[in-house]
């Protein structure tokens, strides 16, 4: 059993990309199945299985190279970086991330428009995920973690 840990750990290092998104995927999903479970009924698996799909095919590549971008073209972790990298983030990477969650959701439930939820949920979303929760836990991470697992420790907070 020991012998499982230090090889998924090569693993990770070797390959940070793949691993994030499994990470990532398999986090948000999770949690998707455990909101449902606490909202009193049973776990809709389909539905599940639509929002694993949409994490995995374009959230968690996209929260990859987004944030690898930010630290690219605002290295570091003092506080000045970390701030304009949350600006940076809250203003341009939150908006394309709800747009295109609830676009990519309405696609696989084969909505006939598929920008209704968007227009109805999005300043919602962004206000309450990404103005009031997101800056503190997004700031918090982006000063204690290395790059390569921001994207899958976010999978865990969301």
């Amino acid at each position: 059993m020991a012998g499982w840990w230090p090889a998924l750990s090569r693993a990770a290092r070797r390959h940070p990309w793949p691993t994030n998104v499994l990470l990532y995927g398999s986090l948000y999903s999770a949690g998707d199945a455990l909101q449902q479970r606490l909202q009193g009924g049973e776990a809709d698996w389909r539905q599940t299985r639509r929002v694993a799909t949409l994490v995995v095919t374009f959230h968690a590549n996209f929260n990859y190279v987004w944030l690898g971008l930010l630290e690219r073209a605002l290295p570091g972790r003092a506080p000045r970086a970390v701030l304009a990298k949350l600006l940076w983030d809250q203003v341009v990477g939150a908006p394309i991330a709800v747009s295109a969650f609830y676009t990519g959701m309405s696609i696989l439930q084969e909505k006939d428009d598929i920008f209704l939820d968007l227009k109805q949920k999005f300043w919602n979303t962004y206000l309450a995920d990404h103005l009031t929760l997101g800056p503190g836990q997004y700031g918090k991470t982006l000063s204690l973690l290395k790059i390569q697992k921001i994207a899958g420790h976010s999978g865990a907070c969301l």
